[in-house]
């Protein structure tokens, strides 16, 4: 665990090259006009939460997925680890934003970017990030079910030492062509990342600091094999359609992982401005469970104050996670018209309040 003063280090060394960036000034990366800049633009000084949040703890995160399927469109906001590609495949949307109070979070998408980049199939994916060899040859596995290719990950051994580092250089000068300023602490961030995917497999779970994971946190394996509601496996690496869907946005700069607070002054605000400047309209936002600490924190109001002001489709939802119960959450999607409508007639005073009247 970092300490106090080391994790304060940190935050300052990447968020003055973050600012270095919006300011033109050099920041020791080549500058990107488009992918990088709008990172920076949008973001916003992190902040502090006590997990790695690699993967998604939520269970029932397929839940919701029956519901998020239609005509495509729009643009899609979430917070969090991968599980926002699974929602984004199934809503294809034109852009996607992953806003995140923790930095670590952007760090870990520039990770899932790149090797989006070096991948061509779902094996070849998740073979490199969970650092095992991938199947020879790759011709066929387009059509393997997720069954199939969670078997070969079995089987496969971890890779060696020197394709291992092998793999790291590429992953590492593949980030570099996004032009987002990375300090030596980012980098080394990445790494660890990667390498606790690589050390733990298919059996990674969330991990919380200072306590171990709870018994109902998902391993990355059942994330994976999980079937929604209608019995349908509907990881968006479960069929090669989605994949690849969420592939061509990654190739296209159109996921953009932002720095920001849900209730902050900046990055939602930021964000509605280009929507309208673009013309584009508010889909569907992930939030989780992070409603239930803006309530704690007295800041709920100033979220729903930002999600008010987004430009947005008459049928936006959002989606959110309920953590209680045997299997530790349930997932749901509720009108984002219903919720701003019971905020103003006063029915929402708590989140058992915005919970409850979902």
């Amino acid at each position: 665990m970092l300490s106090i003063r080391v994790r304060r280090l940190a935050i300052a060394a990447s968020l003055g090259g973050l600012l270095a960036l919006s300011a033109g000034l050099p920041a020791g990366q080549p500058r990107a006009d488009g992918f990088a800049a709008q990172i920076a633009a949008l973001s916003e000084p992190p902040g502090y939460f006590d997990t790695d949040n690699l993967i998604s703890n939520e269970r029932s995160y397929l839940e919701v997925v029956p519901a998020l399927r239609g005509p495509g469109g729009g643009v899609y906001i979430g917070v969090g680890p991968d599980q926002n590609f699974t929602y984004i495949a199934a809503l294809r949307p034109s852009t996607a934003f992953i806003v995140d109070i923790r930095r670590d979070n952007l760090l870990l998408q520039l990770l899932f970017k790149s090797l989006f980049a070096l991948s061509t199939t779902r094996v070849e994916y998740l073979a490199q990030l969970l650092g095992r060899s991938a199947p020879a040859p790759i011709d066929g596995w387009h059509k393997a079910t997720i069954d199939e290719i969670v078997r070969h990950l079995d089987r496969a051994p971890p890779l060696a030492d020197g394709a291992l580092d092998a793999l790291r250089t590429r992953v590492n000068a593949q980030i570099s062509r996004s032009g987002v300023p990375l300090s030596a602490i980012d980098l080394a961030t990445i790494d660890r990342f990667h390498r606790r995917f690589i050390a733990d497999g298919l059996e990674l779970r969330f991990h919380s600091t200072g306590r171990p994971p709870r018994s109902y946190y998902p391993t990355y394996r059942e994330l994976l094999l999980a079937r929604d509601p209608s019995g349908v496996q509907a990881n968006c690496l479960a069929a090669e359609e989605g994949f690849q869907f969420v592939r061509s946005l990654q190739s296209r700069d159109r996921i953009i992982p932002v720095t920001g607070d849900l209730s902050g002054p900046h990055a939602l605000v930021a964000i509605g401005r280009l929507l309208s400047s673009r013309g584009e309209r508010l889909s569907a936002i992930y939030t989780s469970n992070v409603e239930q600490y803006l309530f704690r924190g007295g800041r709920f109001s100033r979220f729903a104050a930002n999600l008010a002001a987004l430009p947005r489709d008459e049928r936006a939802v959002i989606i959110r996670s309920v953590f209680g119960g045997w299997d530790g959450s349930s997932s749901h999607v509720q009108p984002v018209s219903r919720m701003l409508e019971a905020m103003s007639a006063g029915r929402v005073r708590g989140y058992h309040d915005l919970i409850g009247g979902r």
